[in-house]
Order: structure tokens, then C-alpha cells, then sequence
């Protein structure tokens, strides 16, 4: 039996998710999702982990210069904040009465919207 490679994990998650950081230079700052990446389990959150950036000088940039842009940070960095409470929760899985896994917060059980 082969095993099957590339398979990306279900990731706890997505695009346009309030979270706060739990570890690293930016602990405790929160901030929306702009982008996932699965396949590095990264994503780049607004406001948090700001790199200056140097730019060339280009034909659509003439000035070129420094630049402040949000960089990626690990996944197992973040924590998804519960939007009934406002306090970062666990995210489990549970199937709704269609039968489509939808997410819910740990500590409230209530369902996460997509998004």
C-alpha cells in the first residue's frame, strides 16, 4: 500500500479569523488573517511580526526605498479568538445536521462562522 504524500493538513485557521499570538516577538498582539500559506503552516497576520523590507528602485517604484510589511508566522503561533467572547479558544470539528464539518469554540461550543 503506497502512502500518500503532499497531503495537506486541516489547519485550525483561515482567511479573515481574528487571532492573538501566543508566542514569539509579537506575544499578545491580535490581528486579522490576510493569507494562509498550508503548504509552510504559516500565515500572515495584519500588524504582527513587521519586518522593514529594503526596496530597489524600479520603474513602477522610482524612489525605491524602506518598506514595513507584515511577514509570516508559524500557525501553531496563533490562537483563534472566540467571536461571542473575544478570548482566545481551542477550535474542535463536529459535523452540523448536513453532515459538513463546521469548527466550534472549545470553550463556548458555539459554531465559528467561515471567514
Amino acid at each position: 500500500m503506497e502512502r500518500k504524500k503532499n497531503k495537506q493538513p486541516k489547519l485550525h485557521i483561515r482567511k479573515g479569523d481574528k487571532v492573538r499570538v501566543i508566542s514569539g516577538n509579537s506575544k499578545g498582539k491580535e490581528g486579522v488573517v490576510l493569507e494562509v500559506i498550508p503548504s509552510k503552516l504559516r500565515a500572515v497576520v495584519e500588524g504582527v511580526n513587521v519586518v522593514t523590507k529594503h526596496v530597489k528602485p524600479s520603474a513602477t517604484n522610482p524612489e525605491g526605498g524602506i518598506e514595513k510589511t507584515e511577514a509570516a508566522i508559524h500557525i501553531s503561533n496563533l490562537m483563534l479568538i472566540d467571536p461571542a467572547t473575544g478570548e482566545a479558544t481551542k477550535t474542535g470539528r463536529k459535523a452540523d445536521d448536513k453532515g459538513k464539518l463546521q469548527r466550534y469554540s472549545k470553550k463556548t461550543g458555539e459554531l465559528i462562522k467561515n471567514g
